[in-house]
């Protein structure tokens, strides 16, 4: 706990976490060409994410004005939708698009948590703003400003994740969407230092939303919509900043009352690393499977395991998987699963669908193919235990490695081999091999929502980084719109 006097008005300055996050927002110039290259993908993965997600009716049942009918002439548009909203609400309907299938970039650290979640808030602002601007004969923000943007959200979000455990005392990582969608969107809106200051102050003080429904036996359909949640909050945060709302300066700090105390134990923000681009330059992506990040290698180990299993499924006596500390935490589970959510959280279960049908798909959560009983089978004949090697190295800042082992061994006494991968599909010692199948996912994802002509516009601008960037956002976003 804090030992500051209780009983002193006297205002202090303010903490210093917040005010490295508004120097960073502020002053930082961003000079690695990986960083916006990887970026850019950020962006085209995310759009990816958020149009699959449109063949789902529960997410599309979030989608458009907070109040029916309350679309904003000339608002913020909600891709591959005719919505036009303010910018808080097009932030909540984007930032849930893009994290809808749990298919969107993921960072893991001592916190886990998927970066371009803040892409909700950064794209309903720059719209928002590019649109008004036009309307004034100006010029908006830019797609190239919108990947530094991104850039900047992904290396506050992921340097608080490096060291600072929320997830250890209950709070979901969308609170790091919020704080730093507050503080980019601040300056987007035109604010200054002392405004970042003030958003970032109030994020904080907002404290967070519970881990409960991310985890059995509460696990639903929240967790898909928690960031656009995060997303809408932070822009009505830098909008009140952007008014004069005041500074708490002592959000973290004060005892009793402030953050440190309340929420985290007493113990002040740990960072490994000051703010750069680094977190942008190895940040996951999902390529494959949409499924919790810690499983991707176990589910990879399972589709090579496949032929071999898939004959011998009533021979199968136990299935032996070795995982890190943080997926014992997160996503093994024995029991009932309730839904779709439950089970895109649970090992067993993404490792059981890829043995038994050589794939893994959104639509493998769902109540038909969950039906099928020998899922359940193979998932009580799993042994999951944690591998101290590969807990060491998803922490070793060097590696950042999310690694898996699997092995069947059958009634007979024979067994497979002990499959063992370390990177999954979209880490950046994969990114070679993963980017021509990022292409393939948007392209695929656009095909499914938008009129031929517009998704050969888009393959077409997507292929000169070039001209994307000087491209007006707005511009970028008209090409999203369902005509």
């Amino acid at each position: 706990m804090s030992t500051r006097d209780l009983r002193s008005s006297v205002r202090p300055p303010p903490d210093p976490p917040m005010v490295a996050v508004a120097d960073y927002v502020i002053d930082y110039r961003i000079t690695s060409e990986e960083a916006f290259d990887t970026a850019r993908y950020v962006l085209l993965d995310s759009l990816a994410c958020a149009a699959l997600a449109m063949d789902h009716a529960a997410c599309v049942k979030h989608l458009g004005p907070l109040v029916p009918g309350a679309d904003m002439r000339d608002g913020a548009r909600v891709p591959f939708t005719r919505h036009a909203l303010d910018p808080a609400q097009a932030a909540y309907n984007i930032g849930t698009q893009i994290r809808w299938l749990d298919f969107n970039d993921t960072w893991l650290a001592a916190e886990w948590g998927h970066p371009s979640d803040n892409l909700g808030a950064i794209l309903a602002v720059a719209d928002y703003l590019g649109r008004k601007a036009g309307a004034n004969g100006a010029n908006g923000p830019t797609v190239r400003d919108v990947l530094g943007y991104a850039i900047k959200a992904h290396e506050i979000q992921g340097c608080y994740a490096l060291k600072n455990a929320f997830n250890r005392v209950g709070l979901d990582h969308v609170i790091l969407v919020r704080l730093a969608s507050a503080a980019v969107v601040t300056r987007m809106l035109g604010g200054g230092r002392d405004e970042v200051i003030a958003a970032v102050s109030h994020s904080w003080m907002d404290n967070g939303a519970l881990r409960t429904y991310r985890h059995a036996p509460n696990t639903g359909p929240r967790k898909s919509w928690a960031a656009g949640d995060a997303c809408r909050r932070a822009v009505v945060l830098a909008l009140n900043a952007r008014k004069g709302a005041d500074t708490c300066p002592g959000a973290l700090s004060t005892p009793v009352w402030g953050f440190y105390d309340v929420a985290f134990e007493g113990k002040p923000f740990e960072f490994e690393r000051p703010f750069g681009s680094y977190v942008m330059e190895n940040v996951l992506f999902k390529i494959a499977f949409p499924a919790e990040f810690h499983a991707q290698t176990a589910v990879e180990c399972a589709l090579r395991l496949h032929p071999e299993a898939v004959g011998r499924l009533d021979a199968i006596e136990r299935i032996v998987l070795e995982t890190q500390e943080a997926a014992l935490r997160i996503i093994d589970k024995t029991g009932p699963l309730a839904n779709p959510a439950d089970r895109d959280h649970c090992l067993q279960y993404m490792v059981a669908v890829p043995l038994i049908f050589g794939r893994l798909t959104a639509d493998d959560y769902d109540d038909a193919v969950a039906a099928d009983p020998r899922i359940d089978a193979l998932r009580i004949k799993m042994v999951v235990a944690e591998n101290p090697a590969f807990t060491r190295d998803y922490h070793d800042p060097d590696k950042r490695s999310i690694g898996n082992s699997m092995q069947v061994i059958f009634k007979d006494g024979t067994s497979t081999e002990r499959i063992s991968i370390d990177y999954p599909l979209g880490h950046r010692r994969r990114r070679t091999e993963a980017v021509p199948l990022l292409m393939a996912k948007f392209e695929a994802a656009m095909r499914a929502r938008l009129a031929p002509a517009q998704v050969d516009d888009l393959l077409e601008l997507v292929a000169t980084p070039a001209t994307l960037d000087a491209l007006p956002l707005t511009g970028f976003m008209a090409r999203l719109t369902r005509v």
